[in-house]
């Protein structure tokens, strides 16, 4: 079991459950942008992050992205332990923003954990609680933000996550991300441009000061 897991994860757990992870889970290194769990789909395995970040996607019938809430080392996808548990397709669409590596554990041991392991029950009840609470705050800012400032948190959002000043991104997948049109995200861009906050360069930007 790779030391950096056991070192994030054994704060969450009993000694006894983090031995039965090493013998059924599975450890992935995946790199950016790739599908994990797709939307539509039932979910056979459900990752627990160790290093890297996942982003979480709802889908609306015409195909509409809204990111809702990231995953970050040490965590666990709630909504996709709700389809588990519920034996129900999934709803979102998890993909790897940067390179990630996780330990992949199969839905057949979900259920045996809640009722084996405190620790994973807990652990689930706080995914649940800080992954709604995350979902909420994009709702608020959805709801009561102009998109300039969506852009902008969204902006700072992928600048902390990646942890670099450029960025690699097109105007198409901002505004894919912001439920938006590239015209209108490629206008609010040059506004932020003129005014000193970021430098346009071909499918990057480099943020100055947001």
């Amino acid at each position: 079991m790779d030391k950096t897991f056991q070192n994030l994860y054994r704060d969450h757990f009993e000694p006894e459950l983090l031995q039965e992870i090493e013998e059924v889970g599975e450890y992935r290194k995946t790199p950016s942008e790739a599908t994990l769990i797709e939307s539509g789909t039932y979910i056979r395995s459900v990752p627990l992050v160790i290093s890297g970040t996942v982003k979480i996607i709802r889908i609306d019938e015409e195909g509409n992205e809204l990111l809702l809430y990231f995953l970050h080392p040490g965590e666990t996808c709630a909504m996709a332990l709700s389809c588990c548990i519920g034996h129900t397709k999934s709803q979102i669409r998890a993909m790897t923003e940067t390179e990630v590596e996780m330990i992949v554990v199969p839905v057949q041991k979900i259920e045996q954990w809640s009722s084996k392991y405190k620790s994973w029950r807990d652990f689930v009840m706080k995914s649940y609680h800080k992954q709604l609470m995350d979902a909420f705050e994009t709702i608020d800012i959805i709801a009561f933000s102009k998109l300039d400032e969506r852009l902008k948190i969204f902006l700072k959002n992928k600048q902390e996550i990646n942890n670099k000043n450029e960025i690699k991104i097109t105007h198409q997948e901002i505004a894919k991300n912001l439920n938006s049109s590239r015209v209108v995200i490629s206008r609010l861009l040059k506004k932020l441009e003129n005014e000193n906050h970021i430098e346009l360069k071909h499918n990057r930007i480099k943020i100055i000061n947001l």
